[in-house]
């Protein structure tokens, strides 16, 4: 039987999850916007590329729910984009609504599914998902540390002029401003980057990753990133359906790892057939504990808020 991804949002990046998914013939895919029109729009466009493709994936667009009815994955993109100058605070009580009905609604027509968010503030966005579907913790997972891992990835590759499939990078906590890159654990082809690069170059490279979505906000004003993250929930979205079991850095729910309570943070996960299979511990040192402890204040400071709207 063939599988089904629902992808809520026909934007730039639901669209791209979309564009994916035929590409790699992974599942047949409901495009869902509320927007009239345009979700059917870009779905018809995309079916017409099967036979370009060689993809008999089916696609469909469509203003309502029901037809996303049984789903195996449902892919939150649906939200007000980041604005030059706009904080990723700033964007949270308008898509912590716009989640919180996007992820009841999917819940109602796919009791089963699998949630993967990839809206901004991504670690609060999936507590509103998460508190809204009621789904278990393990079905419920935020796209975050896969982007970020792939810009630090990108960046070092580039100063090295090697091959990105040879970096290896990891990536905790929240994701924003306060993520924390483990450099002691980030390597080229087992190569420890301290032995490759100055903690100068080390330094940059780790600030240009944190700001990674505000250099592209900074360059196309209008818009945030889509390629990138696009590709980063697809990345999932293959992982689960194929039951590859890869281990990412996802956003995941903390009852207690790494300290942490009752909050999504950034961490390493094992992603399969049944969503997160494993949360694995880091063991850190203190200044990356310190770090970690940061990045998750920020997010319970945000989740917070977010309590506001919390259904009862």
């Amino acid at each position: 039987m063939k599988r089904k991804v629902t992808v809520v949002g026909a934007g730039n990046v639901g669209a791209n999850c979309a564009t994916w998914i035929v590409d790699r013939e992974l599942a047949d895919v409901v495009l869902v916007d509320v927007v009239e029109g345009i979700p059917q729009g870009k779905g018809l466009d995309l079916l017409q590329t099967g036979p370009v493709l060689r993809s008999d994936v089916v696609v469909t667009g469509t203003n309502i729910y029901d037809q996303t009815s049984n789903s195996d994955i449902a892919i939150i993109t649906a939200g007000f984009p980041r604005k030059p100058g706009m904080s990723r605070d700033d964007l949270l009580l308008g898509n912590g609504e716009i989640v919180r009905t996007a992820a009841e609604a999917v819940a109602r027509y796919s009791p089963n599914c699998i949630i993967i968010v990839v809206t901004n503030p991504l670690d609060a966005m999936c507590q509103a998902a998460y508190w809204s579907s009621r789904f278990p913790r393990n079905r419920v997972v935020g796209m975050a540390g896969v982007l970020d891992s792939a810009r630090f990835r990108t960046f070092v590759a580039q100063e090295l002029k090697v091959s990105v499939e040879n970096v290896n990078c990891v990536v905790l906590g929240g994701h924003g401003d306060t993520m924390v890159p483990l450099v002691r654990l980030s390597n080229v082809a087992g190569i420890p980057l301290t032995e490759l690069m100055d903690q100068t170059t080390i330094d940059r490279i780790v600030d240009r990753t944190r700001s990674g979505g505000a250099e592209i906000v900074k360059h196309l004003k209008t818009g945030s990133a889509y390629y990138a993250p696009s590709a980063s929930a697809v990345e999932m979205v293959e992982s689960i359906l194929k039951d590859k079991k890869k281990v990412l850095p996802c956003a995941a729910y903390l009852e207690g790892e790494y300290g942490i309570h009752d909050i999504f943070v950034g961490v390493p996960v094992k992603l399969g057939a049944g969503g997160i299979e494993q949360i694995y511990e880091v063991k850190l040192t203190e200044e990356e504990r310190v770090m970690l402890g940061k990045s998750a204040d920020s997010v319970r400071e945000m989740v917070d808020v977010l309590k506001k709207q919390r259904p009862a």
